[in-house]
């Protein structure tokens, strides 16, 4: 019964992803900053959509966030990789963004990797 839900679920919000990317596409000038999210860690990456190269990625398991991960909180890893993967970006010259949520709720960790980023430097 449970395996039910949970594979209702993702096809739902995979649906709800590709929505989403019908409308939202990166370009050289404003890449798309994708998140994706897991039970346990989340990533980042910023993908330039017409020459399809990912530009800058980092997720909860990178070696600069997972020094410090044994007592934060999920929310709080997720606002660390907001500001890391805006620090990066701006270190390689990007300063404005798309944002692509993957379907997911624009709530939680999602929104806080977003808000991180922009508190940071990104524009979106």
């Amino acid at each position: 019964m449970f395996a039910d839900k949970a594979k209702v679920r993702v096809k739902t919000r995979k649906a709800r992803h590709e929505r989403i990317r019908k409308r939202v596409a990166g370009t050289t000038e404003h890449p798309r900053l994708c998140v994706r999210r897991s039970l346990n860690h989340i990533y980042a990456q910023i993908v330039d959509d017409e020459n399809g190269n990912s530009l800058v990625q980092i997720s909860s398991l990178a070696p600069e966030i997972r020094g410090n991960a044994g007592e934060k909180a999920k929310l709080d890893l997720s606002k660390e990789v907001g500001r890391l993967i805006a620090q990066k970006a701006l270190e390689k010259g990007i300063k404005s963004v798309v944002f692509d949520r993957g379907g997911y709720l624009y709530h939680g960790r999602v929104k806080a990797v977003a808000e991180a980023a922009r508190e940071a430097g990104l524009e979106f």
